[in-house]
């Protein structure tokens, strides 16, 4: 159970908390998640809570996504360049922050619109590039299975939280201040592909 509850919150603070602390769990738990934070703001800043139905699908596509690479990654199912990962995920912010663009009415009719898939698939990147901090804090000759799972919660309950700071931050400056939906959009957007941009072109010489 302290396991459990160790990696849970190692899971959690890997994507909630900025800060570094003593431990060796808790030192990889405040490796920089910028790039999770940038793609969760690139995929659900369109939305609203209103639309918190395709919120909870966009998120749980997203979620199995990473899921199954983290999994498979960790018990060595699927090997990877680590350098590929690492440069891929702010592609994949790149990706998600210019297909904003394109929405413009904000009246999401599809029942399955391509953003869902895009969740998924990028997820599966994602995924690999959690497994590699988790790998590196996981013995050999442990049952990973307890703490894989107690990981992958911590994961998403950290992401749970970030996506609930962005619908808050939306509802204050869009509903409240009545800024402009569109133009909130373009602007975040914007913002998160130039950080993204920067990410990808600084670990382009890594590869």
């Amino acid at each position: 159970m302290n396991d459990f509850r160790l990696y849970l919150e190692t899971g959690f603070q890997h994507i909630a908390n900025w800060r570094g602390n003593a431990s060796l769990l808790q030192q990889l738990a405040s490796i920089p998640t910028s790039d999770h934070i940038l793609f969760l703001i690139a995929l659900t800043i369109r939305y609203q809570f209103a639309e918190w139905k395709k919120i909870l699908i966009l998120v749980t596509a997203f979620t199995i996504g990473h899921s199954i690479t983290l999994a498979l990654s960790v018990l060595h199912v699927v090997s990877y360049s680590v350098s590929w990962i690492e440069f891929l995920i702010p592609v994949t912010i790149l990706i998600t922050a210019f297909s904003n663009l394109f929405v413009k009415k904000f009246v999401f009719k599809t029942k399955f619109p391509p953003i869902y898939f895009m969740a998924l698939f990028f997820g599966l990147i994602h995924g690999l590039g959690f497994s590699s901090y988790l790998k590196s804090i996981l013995g050999k000759d442990q049952n990973i299975v307890t703490q894989l799972l107690a990981f992958n919660i911590g994961l998403e309950l950290g992401q749970i939280l970030i996506v609930l700071i962005i619908l808050i931050i939306s509802f204050i400056l869009v509903s409240l201040i009545k800024i402009n939906r569109r133009e909130y959009l373009l602007f975040i957007s914007a913002a998160v592909f130039a950080l993204a941009l920067n990410m990808a072109l600084d670990r382009v010489h890594s590869l």
